[in-house]
């Protein structure tokens, strides 16, 4: 799930003096300097958020006694638009004005309730202090295409059993099963997942191309490619990764596995619970035995309820990411009964910080610093260099896939116009201290006094470097994040000139349960494969109780029933009954 929790901050040039009284200081912010993010273009807002009514009507769920029998044709009468009719529960969804129609319906005797369409939300990526020994996948390791979090779900145990690095035959990789992805859709070119789309559908434009990317807008978050690339993506089949990776890529937990696509999530990560359900009767309508959701946010209802049962009758299991909030209760619809809630543990098997828990979580799969597909050309592989030292770094999500150089000049936290001690407008690269004001806020600081580029260095976590994100759209520069160990190095190095490098990539690293739910369901894939015949029931026991026990013995709030392992689920399922 995905947090967004970004300022949306708007700073234009700025030629004033500044009034810090500090002599280490320049006396005023550079001239013509443009930085921060910028609204959305109306055009984008209407095209691409759903969540944005200038009519005044808002979104409702309309539910209906006796089966809903002429709820449509009652919503038209009073001037409502129905958007949505629901197979599996009386219920219609509607835009509305209401005032007026909505007491108009409430007389009527065949409704039921009107609710709000609630709005849902992707949750990720979240900010997460990763670990740089176990980090990264080594090039020239073999096989060359298996993750870090691959191998630690046991996934490359239950399809390659003589190591070769490819798919055995006959063995279970997910091939005659359908999964269904709801999230903000997909680039549908992307050579990773390409071979694997069976089908798809796009409940925002009603249309059935899926893509994440608009003529004229550019493309959406990368969400639902990352995702779908943890699930799906295919051996051999590799995109742009040079210098990290090699030219076969990532492999996914399932690869044999049949995608379905149904996009939900706006440019903004926003969507209404409407569209979800929806999607869910889409997935069952197109044969998913699998339906994996990194959103939510949401509250339950009778509504969601009814919607998700109905999914788990017809023989589907739901997956859901827990919530980054690191509450002690997972976010909805992971809190439904008839779904299964994952949180995410990091490479060393410890709960993410950002990880939600409680007594319905179900299980954990790696969730920090997770390399996966990403829109081709959109993601960034990046390299810091200072006189021959290169810390581990992770360039910003959505920043300037740019290489600068200059003078490595100390910014503090970057928390005001005068953080940066020595800085000249002639340019310069920003060693700024994570955490003290919003990364987007620091960027603003450093860059009106003259930085042509950032590192970003984790001040909070021993060893960690985090994963950040920047607004999607603005003046930025280049931008990494470092470790807490790489950034006391380079704080030694202050005025030597720093080179930061970035290659385009069909990938990214991405934190969140986001990234930890795919896993589960790609697994729960495989046991599928494996016995087609299988329940939801079945499969699920079978993940649950041979899980890798993480925390206090048995189920824990933390850690649920431990860590989701591939092989050991196959094991339990093929001796049940």
């Amino acid at each position: 799930m995905k947090r967004w929790g970004l300022m949306g901050l708007l700073a234009l040039a700025a030629c004033g003096p500044d009034d810090s009284s500090d002599k280490g200081a320049q006396s005023q912010v550079c001239p013509n300097i443009i930085a921060g993010s910028l609204s959305e273009p109306v055009e984008t807002r209407h095209v691409r958020a759903p969540l944005t009514d200038d009519d005044g009507r808002q979104r409702v769920i309309i539910r209906y006694r006796n089966q809903g029998v002429m709820a449509t044709a009652r919503v038209h009468q009073v001037g409502g638009q129905v958007t949505a009719t629901f197979r599996s529960t009386p219920a219609v969804a509607a835009r509305m004005s209401l005032q007026e129609q909505r007491a108009l319906l409430a007389e009527d005797p065949t409704v039921e309730s009107i609710e709000q369409d609630q709005e849902w939300r992707a949750l990720a990526p979240a900010t997460a202090p990763i670990h740089p020994i176990l980090a990264s996948v080594a090039r020239g390791a073999t096989p060359r295409e298996f993750t870090p979090g691959l191998r630690k779900v046991q996934a490359h145990e239950v399809w390659d059993v003589d190591g070769d690095g490819l798919p055995d035959p006959d063995r279970p990789t997910g091939a005659g099963v359908r999964l269904c992805v709801i999230d903000s859709g997909l680039d549908l070119e992307h050579p990773e997942l390409r071979d694997a789309v069976v089908a798809g559908r796009d409940l925002l434009e009603d249309d059935d191309d899926p893509s994440d990317f608009s003529s004229g807008h550019g493309w959406g978050t990368g969400h639902g490619t990352h995702v779908a690339g943890i699930i799906a993506a295919r051996p051999g089949h590799g995109g742009r990764g040079s210098p990290q990776l090699s030219d076969t890529g990532v492999m996914g937990v399932a690869p044999g596995v049949e995608l379905i696509i149904t996009r939900v999530l706006d440019i903004h990560g926003r969507t209404h619970m409407s569209f979800v359900l929806a999607a869910v009767e889409y997935c069952a309508e197109q044969g998913a035995k699998v339906i994996s959701l990194s959103l939510g946010g949401g509250v339950p209802s009778k509504t969601t309820f009814e919607v998700f049962a109905a999914a788990h009758a017809q023989g589907i299991l739901v997956v859901a990411a827990s919530g980054n909030s690191n509450a002690q209760r997972v976010d909805y619809p992971a809190s439904d009964p008839h779904v299964l809630a994952v949180g995410a543990v990091d490479s060393l098997d410890q709960r993410a910080t950002f990880s939600s828990g409680g007594s319905q979580l179900a299980l954990v799969a790696p969730g920090v610093d997770v390399l996966s597909t990403f829109p081709r050309g959109q993601g960034a592989f990046s390299t810091v260099d200072v006189r021959d030292t290169r810390p581990l770094s992770r360039s910003l999500l959505y920043a300037p896939i740019e290489n600068k150089w200059g003078k490595l000049v100390d910014c503090g936290g970057g928390a005001t116009l005068d953080s940066c001690k020595g800085s000249t407008c002639s340019g310069f690269v920003a060693y700024v201290r994570h955490g003290e004001v919003p990364t987007d806020m620091a960027m603003v600081n450093v860059m009106k006094q003259g930085a042509r580029a950032v590192i970003f260095a984790n001040s909070s976590w021993e060893g960690g470097v985090d994963i950040l994100t920047m607004p999607r759209r603005g003046q930025w520069v280049p931008a990494v994040t470092i470790t807490q160990a790489g950034g006391t190095v380079l704080h030694r190095m202050l005025g030597e000139l720093a080179r930061i490098s970035m290659s385009p990539a069909d990938y990214a690293y991405m934190s969140g349960t986001s990234m930890a739910a795919p896993y589960v369901s790609g697994v729960a894939a495989l046991l599928f494969s494996a016995r087609p015949s299988a329940t939801p029931d079945q499969v699920k026991h079978a993940l649950l109780s041979s899980a890798k026990d993480l925390g206090p013995s048995g189920h824990d709030e933390d850690f649920g029933h431990g860590l989701v392992q591939a092989r050991g689920a196959l094991e339990v399922l093929t001796q049940l009954p």
